[in-house]
């Protein structure tokens, strides 16, 4: 018989549907039977429901419901209300913040007065998300880790749309709604800031993303690689460490010359994965109203050289005698 190998070969369990852990009171707010799909099932649980929402859930979609159509009426209407136009030119249609002559007065509607509407909206979506998350959390007896992941996402979105552009007076400072438009003024604003990649920030929350997605990517693979001896079951390894988790180590002793526990590779990848955004959060925040220019921060650190002075000097020909201005 061949070895049962789930790098290939995916475990689906079949079991009757489980309405979840009691709430008491809370109960009947659970809305809805359940069903499973087998698709979903081959890359999580296959189970839907029942749902929970209450109020905290239905304020935050119908904020978020608001926020996407003020965006997408606004893009669509920037092409003629042609759909075709939008469908084709979607990626590149933007909903443009105020210009900076506005600072951080409230501008007319259609000069980034719907941008700040949509702004305000997305905004008390995801607050309002998060809220429902520690909640939850809370109401279940769970640590509340996840909202605090949540928050640091969070951090860098108010720095980037909110507390950065306050700092420095202008609702133009922030950024676009669009997916290629919010790209383009990344790279505007690396240049026009000496380079961002000169910002140690920004180096740190680099390393944190990259880092981050090894971590995970690793210790998906060790679990998958142990899970015939039962290394999916890591709260049972944490505390009565069976031949899986003896093996896992082993194997990144031998291989990485380090290893994790079974709890520790959760507080690794959490903290990585949370400080990519709150070092960039910081790094943006810096950057306009203590730092001007990052490259030029970078050489008088002595983090970048600076410039060889290959060519003789430019002289400006207007201070050059006999020149008539």
């Amino acid at each position: 018989m061949a070895e049962y190998q789930n790098l290939f070969t995916s475990v689906q369990v079949t079991a009757p549907s489980y309405p979840g852990v009691s709430l008491g009171r809370d109960e009947h707010e659970r809305v809805g039977g359940t069903t499973h799909v087998h698709l979903l099932g081959r890359i999580g649980d296959a189970q839907i429901g029942p749902i929970y929402l209450g109020w905290l859930g239905i304020c935050s979609l119908l904020c978020g419901f608001i926020a996407f159509e003020i965006i997408g009426l606004n893009m669509w209407a920037s092409v003629g209300w042609d759909p075709i136009q939008f469908v084709r030119q979607l990626p590149w249609l933007a909903l443009e913040p105020p210009p900076p002559g506005y600072g951080l007065k409230l501008p007319p509607l259609n000069q980034g007065g719907w941008w700040l509407l949509a702004g305000f909206f997305l905004t008390a979506a995801i607050l309002l998300w998060w809220a429902r998350m520690y909640r939850r959390a809370r109401k279940l007896g769970m640590g509340t880790h996840v909202a605090w992941a949540f928050a640091a996402a969070i951090w860098l979105y108010l720095v980037l749309g909110f507390i950065r552009p306050v700092l420095m007076g202008s609702w133009g400072e922030a950024v676009p709604f669009g997916l290629f438009p919010h790209l383009d003024w990344t790279a505007a604003f690396s240049l026009r800031y000496g380079n961002l990649f000169y910002n140690p920030f920004h180096m740190l929350s680099i390393a944190f993303l990259y880092g981050s997605t090894l971590l995970f990517a690793m210790h998906g693979a060790t679990i998958l690689a142990v899970s015939r001896y039962g290394g999916e079951r890591e709260i049972e390894q944490i505390t009565d460490r069976g031949t899986a988790s003896e093996r896992a180590a082993l194997f990144w002793r031998w291989t990485m010359g380090f290893n994790a526990t079974m709890e520790s590779i959760h507080r690794w990848a959490w903290w990585f994965a949370v400080l990519c955004p709150l070092c960039g959060g910081i790094g943006i925040l810096l950057t306009g109203t203590v730092v001007d220019n990052w490259f030029l921060w970078a050489v008088k650190h002595g983090v970048a050289p600076s410039y060889p002075a290959v060519f003789p000097a430019v002289v400006d020909p207007a201070l050059v005698g006999g020149v008539t201005p």
